[in-house]
């Protein structure tokens, strides 16, 4: 990190403005560990969804219960699309993390056994994907919240460091509830192409960059695009940034369900994406969220809560 010492956003301390307004010029310039200046990393959500109970992402709208189309369409992420996604990740040495709902522990074991062996990080994601934490009581949302690092430490030996909300859903209290948790660090917001430090009534939650569009539920299931395009669109985020970089650290990631992108037709053009980010690598950190957490705090230490707003420039 060589020493370098950066100033960011320091919080509000209203529980509704959790970062205040810190353009990106005129910050200073550093990097990641080597020098890299741009961190990558690529999250594979692997979810389970209740049976005919709560929220669906669904291929064909509309289909009558019992709907077992779509059901099978999504339970094709989790006995094919994972495993072909996590070792194409592997294959390109990018290192994989994992969004998960605590249910596949049970649903498919496989899964998350896969993943552990090619070193994936795995970040909370609920329990089922069928669940939002959206119009939940604070007692509610905090034991969910609870619950899965639990499963998450039970089965992998340490609590998880991050979190991502299932259908992106928070209520006010949210952030507050996760660091309370243990949670250190989120994914699930953009606001920034830097991670910034959200204020908690606890600890500081730090939000690691989360691109809603470079997101193959929201961009190829949400707006019809085709693989192609999706693989374009990783292109040409990925060369923006990589020559924003070279000025100060930034980072990108990559959002990818194994029931999407996974499939087939999607996995090759995914690869071709892939290949480009990898030729690269001398410039380019591929890693993962928690490693991003601790360089990040390193350059930037989490602020003290409680601070006095300023104006937007100081």
């Amino acid at each position: 990190m060589g020493g370098i010492r950066m100033t960011l956003d320091m919080p509000w301390p209203a529980p509704r403005d959790r970062y205040r307004y810190a353009p990106i010029v005129g910050r200073p310039g550093g990097g990641w560990p080597n020098g890299k200046g741009l961190a990558v990393y690529v999250a594979v959500g692997v979810e389970e969804y209740r049976f005919g109970d709560g929220h669906t992402e669904d291929l064909l709208p509309g289909v009558a219960f019992p709907d077992l189309v779509n059901t099978a369409w999504r339970d094709y992420g989790n006995r094919v699309g994972a495993f072909r996604l996590l070792d194409r990740l592997a294959g390109h040495g990018i290192p994989p993390t994992v969004l998960l709902n605590t249910m596949v522990y049970d649903s498919a074991p496989d899964v998350p056994i896969a993943a552990r062996r090619l070193g994936a990080e795995i970040v909370g994601h609920g329990i089922s994907n069928s669940d939002s934490l959206a119009g939940l009581t604070e007692e509610r949302e905090s034991a969910y919240l609870a619950a899965v690092a639990r499963r998450i430490t039970v089965e992998e030996g340490a609590p998880p460091g991050g979190w991502s909300s299932p259908w992106l859903a928070h209520t006010e209290a949210t952030p507050d509830l996760l660091a309370a948790a243990g949670y250190r660090y989120l994914l699930d917001l953009r606001p920034d192409d830097q991670p910034v430090w959200l204020a908690t009534t606890s600890t500081p939650l730090l939000s690691i960059p989360y691109a809603l569009e470079i997101n193959d539920s929201s961009t190829v299931i949400g707006r019809g695009a085709s693989a192609a395009e999706f693989a374009d669109m990783i292109v040409d985020e990925f060369d923006e940034l990589l020559a924003a970089s070279a000025e100060q650290p930034l980072v990108m990631s990559v959002v990818l369900h194994s029931y999407i992108s996974g499939v087939p037709f999607r996995l090759r053009q995914l690869s071709r994406a892939l290949a480009h980010l990898r030729a690269h690598a001398d410039l380019v950190w591929f890693t993962r969220p928690g490693e991003i957490y601790r360089a990040f705090a390193a350059l930037v230490p989490p602020p003290t809560t409680g601070v006095e707003p300023a104006t937007a420039r100081d």
